[in-house]
């Protein structure tokens, strides 16, 4: 039984016009393209206790106990890779911070991340891509009243302006003290340019003018599965740590708990599991990269990269076995590149993130009992919105957004979520066993 779980959107105004189209042939249904993790909160599925010292301004988090979800045959959760400690607990290789005057004390593992070639001739492409972008990759620390934690960065300007994960630098108090280590060891003191929840994308800024090596950008949407992917970041406070793989999947969307989001955004969903009770909690849908290259706790922000050196996503989360969050089993996600780093400018151009807005509440079609295909089932459109002026309304299934395949609720909000505001996208959709397809221009969430 799939789970039925419902996506409201803030309402917009438009004058477009509604219009029916002609009808097309129906395709068959497409194959599923995205796993529903009833994901963990943000740091919570890496040790337990994480999460409970978290400030009360934060959202809800939900209990991982209770957010498992059946797929594949084994109960996974997506854990984000924060490596943090919450509440003075210690754990693993992680670095022990005295918060006692907000210092940021590492006795822990740590060491310059260079490359060293000992055999140039014998040295593999993944040995050149790693000494090419390892400049480009740093090592956050940040401690606040409430907790610290580590991950890692991406430098995409020269200035000193750092892209990573929104839970990498929401762990301490609202305005935490930050820390980089670059790979030849430098320290930097930084600071948090802002932040984007709907992406988990965040910008810090390092308090020096540089400049640092940029990092090559590469371009996400002309991946193929089987493509190599070449992981550096700092999983369990191991800086300059490289893993290899391979695309395991594009086109992906999941679902990962959320320390925050705008009030714009109703986040409150009723999570259906299998064996389970229906649960409330705060998420927000990311389409991402799958690959296997190993992933780990403290990897939040690193580089994933192409054969080139080039970047293609920024490392986000993992599926693990059991209710916590273990190590990597070859299930690791990435935001791809595209997306971040457009996210990534407009937080440091000040105008902020933008991300399109469909104007309806949907779910799984699976869940309902007459539907004939995957997809995106539409409970209600709000009037006025994006979706009203084309035409949509309840009882219509979306197959398709921008040529992508739309299996599920959680597809539909991340392929939405990707665009700004503004943007004219293609949607097909079934109605009454006919296919339809239009141009829908999308709203501006708020």
């Amino acid at each position: 039984m799939s789970t039925s779980e419902s996506q409201s959107e803030t309402p917009e105004t438009t004058s477009d016009a509604a219009t029916t189209p002609a009808p097309e042939a129906v395709p068959a249904a497409p194959a599923p393209s995205s796993s529903n993790y009833a994901g963990s909160p943000y740091a919570r599925g890496v040790y337990s206790g994480v999460a409970d010292s978290v400030a009360k301004d934060r959202a809800m988090i939900l209990d991982d106990d209770k957010r498992r979800a059946r797929s594949l045959g084994i109960f996974v959760t997506v854990a984000l890779l924060v490596g943090g400690l919450l509440g003075g607990t210690a754990g693993g290789a992680f670095a022990i911070w005295n918060l006692s005057s907000r210092g940021l004390v590492t006795p822990g593992v740590s060491s310059p991340a260079t490359i060293t070639v000992n055999a140039p001739l014998q040295a593999s492409e993944i040995t050149a891509v790693a000494a090419k972008a390892m400049p480009s990759v740093v090592t956050i620390e940040v401690a606040g009243d409430t907790g610290a934690g580590s991950g890692s960065g991406v430098v995409i300007d020269e200035r000193g302006y750092v892209m990573t994960n929104a839970h990498v630098v929401s762990i301490g108090a609202q305005e935490p003290l930050v820390r980089v280590t670059m790979s030849d060891g430098r320290l930097f003191e930084a600071e948090v340019v802002g932040r984007d929840v709907l992406s988990d994308i965040a910008v810090i800024k390092i308090a020096d003018e540089g400049p640092f090596t940029v990092m090559a950008m590469g371009d996400s949407n002309r991946l193929n599965v089987g493509d190599q992917t070449i992981a550096i970041g700092a999983p369990l406070g191991l800086p300059g740590t490289v893993t290899s793989g391979i695309v395991s999947a594009i086109n992906r969307s999941i679902t990962v708990g959320a320390s925050q989001v705008p009030g714009e955004e109703d986040g409150q969903f009723d999570f259906d599991l299998p064996g389970g009770s229906p649960m409330v909690g705060t998420t927000i849908s990311l389409p991402v990269i799958q690959t296997d290259a190993s992933i780990n706790p403290g990897n939040s922000g690193g580089a994933l990269l192409n054969r080139e050196g080039e970047l293609i996503g920024v490392n986000v989360a993992i599926a693990s076995t059991g209710g916590q969050g273990s190590g990597s089993i070859g299930l690791g996600f990435a935001i791809p590149a595209n997306f971040a780093y457009r996210i990534a400018t407009e937080i440091i151009s000040g105008t902020g993130a933008s991300h399109g807005l469909l104007g309806a509440m949907v779910t799984d079609a699976q869940s309902m009992a007459t539907s004939t295909v995957t997809g995106a089932y539409i409970d209600s459109v709000t009037p006025g919105g994006a979706a009203d002026a084309v035409g949509l309304r309840a009882g219509d299934i979306v197959t398709k957004f921008n040529g992508l395949p739309i299996t599920n609720r959680i597809d539909l909000t991340a392929q939405v979520r990707t665009l700004p505001g503004g943007t004219t996208a293609t949607m097909t959709y079934v109605r009454a066993g006919n296919s339809y397809t239009v141009e829908v221009t999308l709203g501006e969430l708020e």
